[in-house]
């Protein structure tokens, strides 16, 4: 886009008047990003629906450790394993985990697979109104306008109470998958000149079950697809009240506003690249990697370019590489070992793969030796959740304007329980303090500036 001579000045008379040195934040004691001068985060609240561990603490210094991520206090490994042993999906028993805190029995199960199907249909004229006649070439942007819209069409929608909020909260996360394919196929039609298909609600299925239904053209997929795709969204339903979409759900609930706005902005939070927008990032900068490196089995010519890449010469001039290194995890993030794990397994059944997931696994390797040349960057990284699980979509054949939608839909169950909890429990508004650095100055008249 040509910017223009005028909008070059406006911003260049910004830039004069508004910078801070970033020795101020230091001199001040400002915790950037709060976070503490460890790394480690600012205590800002207390939750009992999830916890992250990536680290030990030694003598107040951080020592590296395996990742583990439980929900309720049960390892998510654990509960994975469990619904594939019994062959069950198991994205509806972390719903009901998360949200009420124990797991369900086979009855409470059976009851919330009924709520959900029976709220699964949009509201009448929804989709007409709300995603046909207002595409977006985003299918994120599209699902924060149309979760706010769903106020509108909500008989009583600012009631904060704990059963209102429940049967909110069941409502988003069973129609937040349709919201998502109606987007995609409006998307399809208007932005990509392709065919667009609605096929009817099928209530009997599980949510995965009915993603892939929505998004292909013969409504055929298999049960182990299915599985996968359920896992996916088991691993992607909550990950504490820290990461920067649950904190900024768990802020607008601070205020007493209504489930749709709190929701909202969780969305907008999780579209960054920085946070949940990583897994469609992190496919572009390996294809853009995969372009430019003739050989993907050469260490050297992988290093090289990951060099470059940081050193914010090619790709998209972030000197990011997407999906390395977490906020927590140090050692291993316990997602990303399980989705390594599942695309190393289906990786031969596909063609290209089995080379795709090598040279995947050569950037996890490299990555941490890329930075310690280009920073000296010594500390501890591993592959976060975002850098396999785009490898893993594409297997499932799901397309990359689906990817970080897919995380907001599996993490509506997080963000929901994270809501009541803020409301039931917390019952303060946040508000935390920035220091002015501005001096006192006297009103100068137009006329004498």
């Amino acid at each position: 886009m040509r910017v223009s001579k005028e909008l070059q000045d406006l911003c260049s008379e910004f830039r004069e008047n508004n910078q801070i040195p970033m020795a101020k934040f230091d001199l001040y004691g400002v915790k950037r990003g709060l976070r503490n001068p460890d790394g480690t985060g600012v205590l800002a609240g207390l939750t009992q629906i999830s916890n992250v561990h990536g680290y030990l603490i030694n003598d107040s210094e951080r020592v590296p450790d395996k990742g583990i991520l439980t929900y309720r206090g049960i390892d998510v490994a654990d509960i994975v394993e469990g619904c594939r042993k019994a062959d069950r999906f198991g994205y509806e028993e972390v719903v009901w985990l998360l949200l009420f805190g124990k797991l369900p029995v086979s009855a409470q199960l059976e009851k919330l697979h009924a709520v959900l199907s029976f709220y699964r249909e949009l509201p009448e004229n929804f989709a007409e109104d709300m995603i046909l006649k207002a595409p977006s070439r985003n299918i994120m942007n599209k699902l924060a306008r149309s979760v706010l819209a769903l106020y509108s069409y909500d008989e009583n929608p600012d009631d904060i109470s704990l059963e209102n909020s429940m049967r909110q909260s069941f409502q988003l996360i069973a129609q937040l998958p349709a919201i998502m394919t109606y987007a995609y196929q409006v998307k399809r039609r208007r932005f990509d000149k392709q065919s667009m298909f609605f096929h009817p609600v099928n209530p009997s299925q599980s949510i995965a079950e009915s993603i892939l239904d929505a998004i292909r053209p013969d409504r055929k997929f298999t049960h182990d697809e299915a599985h996968l795709l359920d896992l996916c969204m088991m691993l992607h339903a909550e990950h504490s009240g820290g990461n920067n979409s649950t904190f900024a759900v768990r802020v607008l609930s601070s205020t007493g506003t209504d489930i749709y706005s709190a929701i909202a902005a969780g969305i907008g939070s999780l579209k960054g690249p920085k946070h949940g927008g990583a897994n469609h990032r992190v496919m572009m900068m390996m294809r853009d990697l995969m372009q430019h490196v003739d050989d993907w089995g050469s260490e050297k010519k992988v290093y090289d370019y990951l060099v470059k890449i940081v050193n914010k010469e090619v790709g998209d001039h972030s000197g990011l590489i997407y999906g390395m290194g977490h906020a927590v995890y140090t050692l291993s993030d316990p997602r990303a070992v399980i989705l390594k794990s599942e695309a190393e397994k289906l990786a031969p059944a596909h063609d290209g793969m089995k080379e795709k997931f090598e040279l995947f696994e050569l950037v996890e390797k490299l990555a941490p030796k890329v930075f310690e040349e280009v920073h000296g960057d010594t500390k501890v990284i591993s592959a976060n959740v975002d850098f396999y699980s785009g490898l893993v979509y594409e297997m499932l054949n799901i397309p990359t304007d689906l990817y970080t939608p897919l995380f907001a839909v599996s993490r509506m169950a997080g963000w929901c329980a994270h809501r009541i909890e803020e409301i039931e429990t917390a019952k303060r508004i946040m508000r935390p303090a920035y220091r002015s650095l501005s001096k006192s100055k006297p009103y100068i008249p137009i006329d004498e500036r």
